[in-house]
């Protein structure tokens, strides 16, 4: 008599030789991840030693020193002291992974690093999260709706919506845990008190990089919620995909709200004031491999398919931008030798984990000089067979 379990299975193994597909593969938990070789997921051993031998050679040249590198990028801010956290960086590393299997790997992949903008990516997932259980409407409603503490009181941020928010094109006027929206990258081709005093753009209209909005969304997320956002993470995302214990997401040492009787503090979705999200390159790959199956882990679905599509849509002032922080190659313009399709989630350093959903392919890379992004995945798409 057949055991239920090989009944189960017959109809799967059938399905996948009919289709000439295998089922998406996804790691146990924590360091439970399958390896395979280069070989063994059609790809050339040499050459994707090549690569990355490039990648080590080609580290970024900003100080291991990141608080002195932040007083250094932050120079002509105005209002540009940290008040998060800061810590020295580790070496350049990296992860190859394909078809779910972990390729290759060199640096410190354990090691818990500052990620910086990377961290915006999971920002807008607590707020993913929260239009999948209907906290929140819909991402074209107006954020005043939910946030009643004043941010979205004036004529111009009460018209702003999370849409906005999410892609950086709400042009919101105000002050955030001491640091004005103003003050944040100013332009230098115009003098700052013509920039502070300039008309507010209408919502949905322009787009410009800017944390002091992007700790707004945070801070509008964990209104929603009414507990901290790392706990949401950790419940919903990062355990589900057996991510480790030992990131951490820090907010400023003013950043703290009442909610409904207790102090919580509001993370920073970066690390361009200190703070921001801290995590190992084993658990970014494990993000980035959620991303690439599109919000599913094994059969648990993590982010709805309706959150990833908006995600993925182009920014219409912005086209290598959808929510943040999911860039985007549209028209290949970030990486030239890379598919259209790809995208990926980014920070300074360089941070960077890229999705490239026509190679099954997911990389994560720290501390590389960003003019050497492209070249190097050149040379790692150049190790795929084609036939």
């Amino acid at each position: 008599m057949r055991s239920p379990t090989i009944l189960v299975l017959i109809p799967l193994i059938l399905a996948d030789l009919l289709t000439g597909q295998q089922a998406p593969n996804f790691p146990g938990a924590l360091d439970n991840w399958e390896r395979r070789s280069p070989a063994q997921v059609r790809m050339d051993a040499k050459l994707l030693g090549d690569a990355i031998a490039f990648a080590k050679a080609n580290e970024s040249k900003a100080p291991r020193d990141l608080e002195l590198n932040h007083y250094t990028g932050t120079a002509r801010e105005p209002y540009g002291e940290a008040t998060g956290p800061l810590k020295p960086r580790g070496d350049m590393t990296g992860i190859v992974i394909r078809n779910g299997y972990l390729l290759a790997e060199w640096g410190e992949p354990d090691r818990v690093d500052m990620t910086f903008s990377v961290t915006k990516s999971f920002v807008s997932t607590t707020v993913g999260l929260a239009l999948d259980r209907g906290l929140i409407g819909s991402v074209h409603d107006r954020v005043k709706r939910y946030v009643t503490t004043g941010e979205f009181d004036s004529e111009h941020n009460s018209k702003i919506t999370w849409d906005h928010l999410l892609r950086q094109t709400s042009d919101w006027e105000g002050t955030l845990w001491g640091k004005p929206d103003w003050a944040d990258r100013p332009p230098s081709n115009q003098p700052l008190l013509e920039y502070k005093s300039r008309k507010r753009n209408e919502p949905g209209t322009s787009y410009k990089y800017n944390d002091t909005r992007v700790n707004l969304l945070a801070l509008s997320s964990l209104h929603v919620w009414r507990r901290p956002l790392p706990q949401v993470l950790k419940e919903h995302v990062m355990d589900p995909i057996g991510a480790s214990n030992t990131w951490r997401w820090y907010g400023y040492k003013d950043s703290w709200i009442n909610v409904d009787g207790v102090m919580v503090q509001s993370v920073s979705g970066g690390g361009h004031f200190g703070g921001g999200m801290w995590i190992s390159a084993r658990d970014l790959a494990r993000f980035g491999l959620m991303t690439l199956r599109r919000g599913k882990w094994k059969d648990r679905r993590i982010l709805s398919e309706e959150w990833v599509k908006m995600a993925l849509t182009p920014t219409p002032v912005q086209p290598t931008y959808g929510f943040m922080n999911w860039f985007l190659n549209t028209d290949r313009k970030l990486w030239p030798s890379a598919p259209a399709s790809s995208f990926a989630h980014i920070g300074n350093g360089r941070n960077m984990v890229y999705v490239d959903p026509e190679h099954d392919l997911v990389i994560v890379l720290r501390w590389i000089d960003d003019r050497a992004t492209d070249e190097f995945l050149k040379r790692v798409l150049a190790a795929i067979k084609t036939s």
